[in-house]
């Protein structure tokens, strides 16, 4: 079946007046004397100032990486060794 995408979608029944779709429309709620106070004593937390300490391992000898999704894996993982270097099991799937 033909559809004519240019006529005209709304009939007369489909209209509804202005003041309708407007009661339809939920009312903006007001903020009170104590949110608006409570607006300005908000301060984001200094976050970039904290020290962070991280202790880096070196790659383990029963380890590997993968060279499809660069995660170190156990050498368990290990499905194959490519030319660029071992594959994880979940990537040679």
């Amino acid at each position: 079946m033909a559809t004519d995408y240019d006529a005209q979608r709304k009939n007369d029944d489909d209209t509804e007046s202005l003041d309708a779709i407007k009661e339809r429309i939920p009312s903006k709620p007001t903020i009170s004397e104590d949110d608006a106070d409570n607006v300005d004593s908000f301060t984001i937390p200094d976050v970039v100032n904290e020290e962070l300490e991280v202790v880096i391992l070196p790659l383990q000898e029963n380890e590997f990486t993968c060279m499809s999704c660069f995660l170190v894996k156990p050498q368990n993982q290990m499905a194959s060794k490519t030319k660029l270097g071992p594959i994880c099991t979940e990537c040679a799937s």
